[in-house]
């Protein structure tokens, strides 16, 4: 379990249980990746969305309702990006990055002592929801796009909302909106492309939450799940992330990475035309593809979901 770069319901298969960044890879698919080639995408998807997340993790620290935060749990913590944020947000507490993936700990690790962070940033290695009970409580339970990787999502919350001390907020980053990444209409290929794979994908992220053991469909009303594993609502917020045309270099590499890993998880499933188009658009040749047409932007939304234990 470790974080990804969800993009709300974005779900791809680049960052297993993982928050931050802009992909998933699934838990039981971790022995599928080469982590020193994954690890450093990760962390820069992450380095991308950072804006918004610091910009969530502000909003509750300054809520009337704030806990004195001295220990955060950051699970599905990836490469570390958000765990070390957490820590320069909440500056008394302890920061424990929970994942299950050993080489992203050691990111985690290595970024925290390279920020100067190394004595308040500690890492975990947990597979949940087996090692719940061994993470000990805390103030504040981050749990960034990787609640939808738990078969009963109700029982992992309740799990979480008794690891709580008195007044600790769970902060669940679920939802938001599809990134979009390029025009309408592109030019090539019939319009709408982005729309037929958020379909697509729609499809798949179903088809992945039924085959979770022990999987249950949960309406995703997440104040209503607050209450009903005993925690007080706090509010809703939703964080955009908007970077226009023409954009820097990593993250056209972002985008870039995108759509190849859509072209390759969808080509089955896709028209023959779409595919065509995305191999045109992943062509860096091709002036009208990702590496050199000038429309290329990224503007897309998280939304955060706060519960509090009274």
């Amino acid at each position: 379990m470790s974080q990804h770069t969800d993009h709300g319901h974005q779900h791809t298969t680049t960052h297993g249980h993982r928050h931050n960044d802009a992909t998933h890879v699934h838990h039981h698919d971790t022995t599928e990746f080469d982590w020193d080639v994954m690890g450093p995408v990760l962390e820069q998807n992450a380095e991308l969305s950072r804006p918004q997340y610091e910009e969530a993790a502000r909003w509750i620290a300054g809520l009337p309702t704030a806990p004195d935060v001295r220990r955060v749990l950051d699970i599905g913590s990836g490469p570390g990006v958000i765990s070390c944020l957490l820590a320069e947000v909440f500056p008394e507490a302890e920061v424990i990055a929970v994942d299950g993936t050993p080489a992203l700990l050691e990111r985690t690790r290595a970024r925290a002592q390279r920020l100067g962070l190394g004595d308040r940033v500690q890492v975990q290695r947990a597979e949940l929801p087996e090692d719940l009970d061994e993470l000990g409580e805390a103030d504040l339970i981050w749990v960034g796009n990787a609640l939808h990787h738990m078969g009963d999502q109700r029982a992992v919350l309740a799990g979480f909302a008794a690891l709580l001390r008195p007044g600790g907020i769970i902060a669940l980053v679920e939802g938001g909106l599809p990134p979009r990444q390029l025009p309408r209409d592109i030019g090539i290929g019939r319009p709408g492309l982005e729309a037929r794979l958020d379909a697509i994908t729609a499809d798949w992220f179903e088809d992945m939450r039924a085959s979770l053991p022990g999987t249950k469909r949960e309406t995703e009303d997440w104040s209503a799940l607050f209450t009903a594993v005993g925690l007080d609502p706090q509010g809703t917020r939703s964080f955009l992330l908007d970077l226009p045309a023409p954009l820097s270099e990593p993250a056209r590499d972002h985008v870039i990475a995108e759509f190849t890993r859509r072209r390759e998880m969808f080509e089955e499933v896709l028209s023959v035309e779409d595919v065509a188009v995305l191999d045109r658009l992943l062509d860096p040749e091709d002036p009208a593809g990702l590496r050199q047409r000038p429309d290329v932007f990224l503007l897309m939304a998280r939304t955060v979901h706060l519960g509090r234990r009274g």
